[in-house]
């Protein structure tokens, strides 16, 4: 093999390790663990830190505001148990006590969860217009949540 030939490929082996651990590195910081309330209350203080997803319920009469500071406060659990979160922001508009969300941030070492981030689960009960039936139209769906926001 000539000395050029030679240096090509060293030159390709080169780029491939530096954009396979470029890859490597992404993927490691993009990986969010999701837990339940149950499960991070066993992890202690590994999991102190560390970018987590919990998934659960929020705990009815749990949930507290501040208009003022936009920090919100509330509970969510799995029904075994319950992890205390602390929200600063405005929220989804489906985020209500009793309803499944889905949060993002950090575990505290006082044993609170600092979300950033609230992923409000919405309802399963859509159904789209069946056989022949035309879909309603966006002022009929605007009016219906109207309606249903007065009620």
């Amino acid at each position: 093999m000539s000395r050029g030939m030679m240096r090509v490929l060293v030159g390709a082996a080169v780029i491939l390790v530096a954009v396979g651990y470029l890859i490597w590195g992404g993927v490691q910081e993009a990986i969010v663990y999701f837990y339940t309330p149950s499960e991070l209350q066993t992890q202690g203080d590994k999991a102190v830190g560390k970018r987590l997803r919990i998934g659960g319920m929020v705990e009815a009469g749990s949930l507290t505001k501040d208009p003022e500071t936009l920090i919100m406060k509330f509970r969510i659990t799995d029904g075994a148990t319950s992890v205390p979160v602390r929200y600063k922001g405005i929220p989804p508009d489906l985020f209500t006590e009793g309803k499944g969300a889905v949060i993002e941030g950090t575990w505290a070492p006082g044993g609170v969860f600092q979300c950033d981030l609230i992923m409000a689960k919405h309802s399963e009960d859509y159904h789209p217009p069946k056989a022949g039936e035309e879909a309603p139209s966006a002022e009929i769906l605007y009016k219906s949540l109207i309606k249903q926001q007065g009620s």
